[in-house]
């Protein structure tokens, strides 16, 4: 039987990482088994057995079940009928397959029926989902909205919601709307508390809600009078049976068909607030934001990793000229690109993620010392900084990397019958929602300007022994300084103009000593480092020019 998870060892690779057996660690509370579950491992080695034996279990059904109707339900796709929403026939098998083998809350406490897994496994998890159908994955990795439940809403409202998430209840997180798309603290959806009732009440549209006919949601609203920026934001809790919304229509989109991307209608919506009033954008959208960014880099990589298999299958088999095309120095050299592009972004993706899991563990923890405080204060600031440069990068790669394969399989991958088509019309809404490229640059460029980045760089640069490629990053290095000198002393307007060039240099570099660092495939890491030195040295010529 087919497995991606089985079949791919750089995933496995990324569990080995010295710091999975700390974060294992904290998220088991030392494995002091406090759920009193008896399914609680033991110590770190019973932990890793279940942490592989899951995800050995999600990546046949990946392989098997998710990849063999992707085809089908892009095809077939959502329908819409009386205000409610139907998934393809494949899509509800997925789901239901998934459900039968306990997959969902991967990341949830087992007192509310969860895995107990940290970020990082359930990042993993996203990446073999996605590589089988992108559009799947943004149904079955909405379970993350139960993670803002469980770090944000009241303990009554954990036992509300969280076992169903666990039981395989779907999820969405309603923030657009049809004048409020990134600008979300324009957003005019009204939640009213009514007296009488003793419960609040949503009145309002929302719009391009992925997967819109959830069961749970989470939703961003006006409950303040008067207010018209974040300030005046609140965000609910609400359960599908409560009745009050219903679904005007599915968007007719260029991928991802199979996740239902729905315009949503509220009249009188009964809804419970999680945390406090006017914290909904400042503090609960923005965590949830973080991690949706998180899962659209898994996302990516899975795509990624889906187009370089096809391309490179299809150029070993695809012959020309009385040999197959992977001979060819021109097949040969996209397909090395494609595999070193795939490589550097799973690697910044799992630093990510790991950053995200220390910071946000050791938060949870009853006291800390003044050393643990100052580590994780430091984890928070890179997760917050790596966090866009994934989001932007990987996204970038992913589109990249499925034109390549399109164009690897020639004029037959301009067709439906071959996989890549799909592919590449799934890739494209990566680098759009869950903020667009552009916007992650706005998000990233400040860490250019304060030093963070370079700091960040340059310790990363220290772990390294001495070879020829960390000659080549320290000098890209050098050159980065040069730029960042260069915008602080021409200002403002320099520095919004070439915002992207500014972080794209300090993104290729943090992900060359990445590869180092992980040891990654040697042919990937020097080419990857190479195509990111000559990059760098384009975007210097042209600022100074």
């Amino acid at each position: 039987m087919n497995n991606f998870y089985k079949d791919n060892e750089a995933l496995k690779k990324q569990l080995q990482h010295p710091l999975m057996e700390r974060i294992a660690e904290m998220c088991e509370k030392g494995y002091t088994n406090e759920d009193g579950s008896e399914y609680a491992p033991k110590d770190y080695n019973d932990l890793q057995d279940s942490y592989d034996k899951t995800l050995e279990i999600l990546g046949e059904i990946s392989a098997e079940v998710i990849a063999a109707n992707a085809a089908g339900v892009d095809l077939e796709g959502p329908h819409c009928a009386d205000g409610r929403v139907t998934y393809a026939s494949g899509t509800q098998q997925n789901h239901e397959t998934l459900i039968e083998a306990g997959l969902y809350g991967m990341t949830m406490p087992r007192r509310y029926g969860g895995l107990n897994f940290p970020t990082t496994l359930f990042v993993m998890a996203s990446e073999i989902v996605a590589r089988a159908d992108a559009g799947f994955c943004n149904i079955w990795s909405l379970q993350s909205c139960a993670d803002t439940i469980n770090e944000f809403a009241e303990d009554e409202l954990k036992e509300e919601f969280l076992p169903l998430i666990a039981e395989g209840a779907t999820c969405s997180m309603d923030l657009t709307e049809p004048d409020s798309g990134s600008d979300l603290q324009s957003a005019t959806l009204r939640a009213t508390w009514n007296e009488e009732l003793g419960e609040w009440r949503l009145n309002g549209v929302k719009r391009f809600i992925t997967n819109g006919d959830a069961d749970v949601k989470l939703i961003l609203a006006r409950s303040e009078e008067g207010t018209s920026d974040g300030r005046g934001l609140s965000y609910f809790v609400y359960n599908k049976k409560w009745g009050g919304i219903t679904v005007r229509r599915i968007e007719h989109k260029m991928g991802i068909k199979g996740s239902p991307t729905c315009e949503l209608v509220f009249k009188d919506a009964p809804a419970k607030l999680i945390g406090r009033r006017r914290m909904g954008l400042i503090k609960y959208v923005m965590a949830l934001m973080n991690s949706a960014r998180l899962g659209i880099g898994a996302q990516s990589v899975g795509i990624s990793e889906a187009a370089y298999r096809e391309a490179k299958r299809y150029a070993a088999e695809r012959k020309q000229f009385g040999q197959t095309i992977d001979n060819f120095a021109a097949v040969q050299e996209m397909l090395q690109s494609m595999k070193a592009r795939l490589d550097a972004s799973r690697a910044l993706l799992y630093e990510t993620s790991r950053n995200v899991d220390m910071y946000k563990l050791m938060q949870t923890k009853a006291q800390l010392t003044n050393e643990e405080k100052a580590e994780m204060k430091q984890y928070q600031q890179d997760a917050d900084m790596l966090t866009p440069l994934l989001k932007l990068t990987s996204s970038e790669y992913c589109n990249r990397n499925t034109y390549d394969a399109v164009q690897v399989y020639g004029g037959s991958g301009y067709m439906r019958d071959f996989t890549v088509e799909r592919l590449y019309r799934d890739a494209r809404v990566t680098s759009i929602y869950e903020g667009t490229s552009q916007l992650q640059v706005v998000a990233a460029i400040r860490y250019v300007t304060n030093g963070a980045l370079l700091n960040k760089i340059e310790k990363y640069l220290e772990q390294l022994p001495a070879s020829e490629q960390k000659s080549r990053l320290t000098v890209m290095t050098e050159q980065f300084a040069s730029a960042c000198t260069m915008a602080a002393e021409q200002g403002a307007a320099f520095t919004d103009r070439h915002a992207r060039r500014l972080v794209e240099m300090g993104a290729g570099i943090v992900m060359g000593a990445l590869l180092l660092l992980d040891k990654a495939d040697e042919q990937s890491a020097n080419l990857y480092i190479r195509m990111a030195q000559a990059e760098n040295a384009a975007a210097i010529t042209f600022m100074t020019a």
